[in-house]
Order: C-alpha cells, then structure tokens, then sequence
C-alpha cells in the first residue's frame, strides 16, 4: 500500500519549471546555458509599485487580510475590469490568490465532480490539464492548427462540447503560441458557448496587454455579454507588471462561485501576502506607460526571433500577435540525428539535444499538447536572443 494519495498519480510536474530548473542547475555547474522556458519578464518591477509596497510595511500592513483580498484590492480590480474591459463587477464577485495559478485551481476545486470534463484547446499551458485531474475532472482537449494560426475553431469547440462538460478553459493571448484572437473569431466561439447553456467559460487574460502591432485584445464576456453569468474573467498583475514573484493573480464572476473559491482558499492558503496586495493596487491604480514601453522592447526582440528561427533549417516559426513566446514547427528535422549521435524521433529528443549539445534551454511541444514544436521564451535579453539562435540554427543545419 503506497502512502501518497493516488490522485497524485493522475498528474505531472510542470515541464516548464522542470526545464528552468534544469538550466539553473547547470549554470550552476559552471556550463554556459541560455534558458528560454521561464514565462516571466525578465524587466525590473516599477518603481511606483516597489515604492507602494514599501509603503504598506512601514505602515504597518503586514498582518492577515481576508481571506480573498482587502477591500481596495478588490476596488482597484473592478475599475480595472470596467476601464479596460467595459465589464461591470462589484467587490463581491472578485477574488484575488495567490498567483493566477491558484485563482484558477479554486474555481476547478470548487466545481468540479467525479467525471466533469473541461474543454481545453491544445497547445495550452502545461498547468491546465493537470489542474482538471488534480481537481477530479477529465480534461477534453480540442486541437487548434498551425494551418489556423494555433487558433481553436468553432467547428472545434462544438465537436468536444459533450452533456459532461462543465467549463471551456480559454486563453488569449495564448502561452505557449502568442496567438491572439480578435473580437470576431472570439465571437466565433462565444456563439457556440452561447448554444450550450451548461458549459461555463474560464477565460485565463494574463497576457492581456501583452499585444503588438494593433492587436485589440477582447474578452468573452466583453463579446457576448449573454455569457457574463457564466464566465470567470481570470487576470493578474505577475506579466504586465513584472510582478511575477509578487504572486497575485484575481478574477471576478458569479457570486456563488466567487463565494465558494472563498471558502477553499480560507481553509488552504488564506490570504495573499499583504505587501504584494498593497503593491497590486498601486500597479492596477497607479501609471501605466511603462507597459508600452516594454511592449516595444518585447516587439523588437519577438520581430529578432521570428527572423532567425525562420532562417534555421527545417524550423518553421509564425508572428505570434502577443505574450512573450513564439511556437515553431520542428517538422523538417523530425527524423534526422543531431552532432552527437541522438536521433530526433520527437520535440522532446530535439530539445533535449539541443541543451545538451549547444546550451539552450527550451520547452518541447509535446508538453504543451501539440508537436513537433518548441517554445521559446523572449522575455530575456537580445544580446541572450541572438546567441540562442544562433546556437539554434548551428544545431539544425549540423542535423543529417
């Protein structure tokens, strides 16, 4: 009789921490690694949120707050829904945790039966399916195409959408491909969703103002607000704002449900740290400029990979229109054997040749549902950009 829980059996480790960690171990071991997995800016957090968090302690807020967040957290949030969103949310329908990842994992914990099933567009983010399991439900993954941009399709939707399902998981911009969806092909969907009146919709908007090129970002309750009673808006200041350590994430929706996320976080976590509470309401509260400026910077350096990934051979790498990662097909080297002597049967061969064999970490596609692909994170420096794929484009054209 084993001691650990067998619910523990239905889930895996983060592949994309696994693979941060693994180029941290041999940095530390003194090998010159470039690591592309970590999903987070590598930008210093603002100086008006640092300064507000400073604030906060010297004046004494360091004790415990509600369970879900204090009073001028949740204000800041629904002005931030209604300014950039036109959603209409009261305090109670909001929650904050700690991360996005815990927002959404209290809203699976909270509804989720034996034998539910999610709806998931694959490529997703690697926590997504393994959440569902750990929650009790059955992921259902729908798949998108790199023929539509790595966006789901209506047609898609429908065909996964059973009496069983309970939510539809969406995410826009999408890590790990940066596709974004505009109001249209998002409406699409919401047209669908609005046909099955059963299937609630958990909308992940963490790279939201992550956008390039005039792409306007768009929301489903935004969209179709005939889904508004049904769809938890989940968001969070970690990308943005690059507070990723801060580990605030939020989301507002029904107040049953909000009511119940309530009551699984009391009796897990409790309370966000204050500080990064009263640091999150600076950042939603305060300027906002500096996300534009970043914006160009993340620009530059996704036009710079797009540019040089594309010149690798056998490596195919579309624009993505947000976030900070870009997805390429690895089809023309599926097959064939690296410098070493591995033969790259699957992304994951490929990626794990490519660490060993060049110093460059990246996330195999197969972790995020879809292959032969890599993910490759920009938030890091150009000069890091430029020597990665360059170490990338050495690696395919030395592959027989």
């Amino acid at each position: 009789m084993t001691f650990l829980s067998k619910t523990l059996a239905r889930v895996k480790p983060s592949p994309t921490i696994a693979v941060s960690t693994l180029a941290a171990e041999l940095k530390a071991q003194g090998k010159d690694v470039i690591g592309l997995g970590a999903g987070e800016p590598d930008f210093d957090t603002p100086e008006n949120i640092k300064q507000a968090a400073k604030a906060a302690i010297d004046a004494g807020k360091t004790k415990y707050t509600a369970p879900d967040g204090i009073i001028e957290l949740k204000q800041a949030i629904c002005a931030k829904f209604k300014r950039d969103n036109g959603l209409d949310y009261t305090p109670k329908q909001v929650s904050v945790g700690t991360g996005g990842k815990q927002i959404l994992y209290n809203a699976l914990m909270a509804t989720l039966n034996p034998g539910d099933e999610v709806v998931i567009p694959a490529p997703y983010w690697v926590s997504y399916p393994d959440m569902v399991l750990l929650a009790g439900g059955e992921p259902v993954i729908a798949m998108a195409s790199a023929d539509n941009a790595y966006k789901l399709t209506p047609e898609a939707l429908e065909a996964a959408i059973t009496p069983k399902t309970k939510w539809f998981i969406f995410n826009s911009p999408s890590n790990p491909t940066g596709a974004g969806y505009t109001a249209a092909e998002l409406k699409g969907l919401t047209d669908v969703l609005m046909r099955h009146p059963h299937v609630w919709v958990m909308t992940d908007d963490m790279y939201e103002h992550l956008v390039y090129d005039g792409f306007q970002f768009a929301t489903p309750a935004q969209v179709e607000p005939g889904l508004y009673d049904r769809t938890l808006t989940c968001n969070g200041v970690s990308k943005a704002y690059a507070m990723t350590g801060w580990r605030i994430g939020y989301a507002a929706g029904p107040e049953e449900l909000i009511g119940a996320m309530r009551k699984i976080q009391s009796q897990s976590t409790s309370n966000p740290s204050s500080i990064s509470q009263w640091a999150a309401v600076e950042a939603l509260n305060g300027t906002q400029g500096y996300i534009a400026e970043n914006n160009a910077v993340f620009k530059r350096r996704r036009d710079l990979v797009v540019e040089m990934l594309n010149a690798a051979e056998g490596v195919v790498c579309p624009v993505p229109e947000g976030a900070f990662y870009v997805y390429p097909s690895i089809e023309g080297c599926i097959g064939k054997t690296s410098p070493g002597g591995k033969r790259i049967g699957t992304d994951e061969d490929f990626a794990t040749a490519l660490l060993e064999e060049k110093g460059v970490a990246v996330v195999f596609g197969g972790a995020f549902g879809l292959s032969p692909n890599f993910r490759v994170s920009y938030a890091t420096s150009d000069e890091n950009l430029k020597t990665a794929c360059t170490r990338i484009q050495e690696f395919c054209a030395a592959l027989t």
